[in-house]
């Protein structure tokens, strides 16, 4: 009987972390997706964006090229990895920034644009078009509480 009780008591046991072990390979409840990892650009509308360009240029030394100006830095402490943030100034009258009303867009560096989508559709989150892919990331438009566009970019490193 005593055999039994031990056996029973050792099954039960196994059984038990065999399925905690399980429940902890198949879904980790303390990984929280990465969201946005940086500032990724910073966009606004001006009446001439090349004038704006040259200003910036001539009194604030930024390095800038046909986009506007591209600032290198490097994730995380005595990284190797380069990362970018864009400065673009645009034309007053473009329709990029729409359906928003406002002169300014943020785009934010994300990790995992495609589990991001599916979490806006599961939370309603409106989101102005679809994912597109370039040779330096992928990007995908959203509207923020208060109708503002932002612009989310994974970069292809």
């Amino acid at each position: 009987m005593m055999k039994k009780s031990i056996l029973i008591t050792l099954t039960l046991a196994t059984t038990f972390f065999l399925g905690f072990a399980f429940k902890s390979v198949t879904t980790n409840n303390n990984y929280k997706m990465k969201k946005v990892t940086g500032i990724g650009g910073v966009f606004f509308k001006c009446k001439d964006p090349k004038k704006m360009t040259e200003w910036y240029q001539k009194h604030l030394g930024l390095d800038t090229n046909p986009y506007g100006a591209t600032f290198e830095w490097y994730e995380g402490e005595d990284s190797k990895k380069k990362a970018q943030t864009q400065w673009t100034p645009f034309s007053e009258t473009t329709k990029y920034f729409e359906p928003s009303n406002k002169d300014f867009m943020i785009n934010y560096r994300v990790e995992n644009l495609e589990a991001l989508v599916e979490d806006f559709k599961k939370n309603g989150v409106a989101m102005v078009d679809t994912i597109e892919t370039f040779d330096y990331g992928k990007f995908l438009h959203i509207l923020d509480a208060e109708g503002n566009k932002v612009q989310l970019w994974e970069p292809i490193d």
